[in-house]
C-alpha cells in the first residue's frame, strides 16, 4: 500500500509539472519564443479573451485535482495479499467487490459478531486458484493486530464436498459494517467467514477478521518441529488431540518454545511452562474467563466457554502442554 501511495504522489507531481510546463510553453510562445509557432497557432492562446483563458486554466486544474484525487483514492484503499506456488497476489477492495463471483452472503452466527450478518464476499477458494501446491497443507492468515491462524487447508476444500465453506467478506467502505462487540473498529476490511460452519466443526479461532495476508504453508509442526509431541507421546491420543486444540485456538495468539507466529500473546513454553507455575484449576480458570482472574493493560483475551471450547478438549490441551513441558528451555540455551 505504502509503494502504491509514493507512485500515485510521484504521478500527481508528473501532473502538475506536466500543466506547469504547458502553461510556460505558451507563455513563452506569446513572448516571442521560436519554434512554437505550431502551438500557439493550434490553441490560439494569445487570441482568446482574458475570461476565457482563466476558465480554461480553472478546468484543467480542477482535472489535475480530480485525477491526482482519483490517484490516491486508489493508492491507499485496502488491500489482501495472497501467497502461495511461488508468487504473490494483491487484491483491492474494489478490485474484490467488482468480481462476477462475488455476491451476497448471510451469515446465520457469525462467530465474532454473535449474531447474523450480511456480507459481500468472494469464495475463498476461488481466490486460491494458481497459488496451491503439494507441500502446502494450511493456510496462514494474519491480521494486522498480530492475530494468525494456520487454517487446515482440508477444512477449506472439504466445502466442495459438504462441508462449512470458506468465504472472504470484502468491507464496502460505501456501506461500513458495524464495530465489533467492546471493540471501536469493525471486521474489515477482509474477514474470514463461514457457510454452515457445523457442518466441519469450525472453531471461533478459525474465523480471523482485519486480515492483511493468506500464505498458503506446511503445516505448523513441519515449519516449527518444537511444537511436535515428545517421541515418548506421539502415540497418546489425548496429547495429539490436545496437539490439534492448540493449534486452533492458542497458537493464532500465542507461541510455544518459539515456535508459531502470533504476536498477541506471551510464548506458554519459554523461559517456563506455563504448566509449572500455574496449577490446573489456574490455566482453565484463564481460558475460560482470563479477566476474572487477572487483568492487564490492552488484555485482549476473553476466553472460551465450554459451548465453545468443550471440557473434554479442555483437558487434552492441558494434557498437550504439561506433554510440552519437557521441551521447554530457556531461549538462550537453544
Amino acid at each position: 500500500m505504502a509503494a502504491r501511495a509514493i507512485l500515485a504522489i510521484e504521478w500527481s507531481l508528473a501532473a502538475v509539472a506536466a500543466l506547469t510546463l504547458m502553461v510556460a510553453l505558451v507563455g513563452w510562445a506569446r513572448r516571442g519564443g521560436r519554434g512554437l509557432t505550431a502551438l500557439t497557432d493550434i490553441i490560439r492562446w494569445h487570441n482568446l479573451p482574458k475570461d476565457v483563458r482563466m476558465r480554461v486554466l480553472a478546468t484543467m486544474s480542477l482535472t489535475v485535482v480530480a485525477l491526482v484525487g482519483s490517484w490516491i483514492a486508489e493508492a491507499v484503499q485496502p488491500a489482501l495479499t495472497i501467497t502461495g506456488g511461488g508468487h504473490s497476489r494483491e487484491f483491492t477492495t474494489a478490485a474484490l467487490l467488482a468480481r462476477k463471483d462475488t455476491v451476497s452472503l448471510v451469515v446465520q452466527l457469525d462467530a465474532s459478531y454473535g449474531r447474523s450478518m450480511t456480507y459481500r464476499a468472494v469464495p475463498l477458494l476461488a481466490l486460491l486458484d494458481g497459488t496451491r501446491d503439494d507441500r502446502s497443507d494450511t493456510l496462514e492468515a494474519r491480521a494486522k493486530d498480530g492475530f494468525t491462524a494456520q487454517i487446515p487447508l482440508t477444512l477449506v476444500i472439504h466445502g466442495t464436498n459438504g462441508g462449512a465453506v470458506a468465504w472472504l467478506a470484502v468491507e464496502d467502505p460505501t456501506q461500513p459494517w458495524p464495530p465489533l462487540p467492546h471493540r471501536a473498529a469493525s471486521a474489515g476490511p477482509f474477514y474470514l467467514v463461514w457457510d454452515h460452519p457445523e457442518r466441519s466443526g469450525v472453531s471461533s479461532e478459525q474465523w480471523p477478521y482485519a486480515l492483511t495476508s493468506l500464505t498458503l504453508a506446511e503445516s505448523p509442526v513441519h515449519r516449527w518441529p518444537q511444537l511436535e509431541l515428545p517421541a515418548a507421546r506421539l502415540t497418546d491420543s489425548a496429547a495429539r488431540s490436545g496437539q490439534k486444540v492448540f493449534f486452533s485456538f492458542c497458537l493464532p495468539c500465542h507461541r510455544l518454545n518459539g515456535g508459531g507466529a502470533g504476536q498477541m500473546g506471551p510464548d506458554l513454553g519459554r523461559p517456563m511452562s506455563a504448566t509449572q507455575y500455574l496449577t490446573d484449576a489456574g490455566l482453565r480458570a484463564i481460558i475460560r474467563n482470563p479477566g476474572a482472574v487477572r487483568t492487564w493493560p490492552g488484555q485482549r483475551m476473553t476466553g472460551f466457554d465450554a459451548r465453545t471450547l468443550p471440557e473434554a478438549d479442555l483437558g487434552d490441551l492441558l494434557i498437550y502442554l504439561r506433554a510440552m513441558a519437557g521441551a521447554s528451555v530457556p531461549a538462550a540455551v537453544k
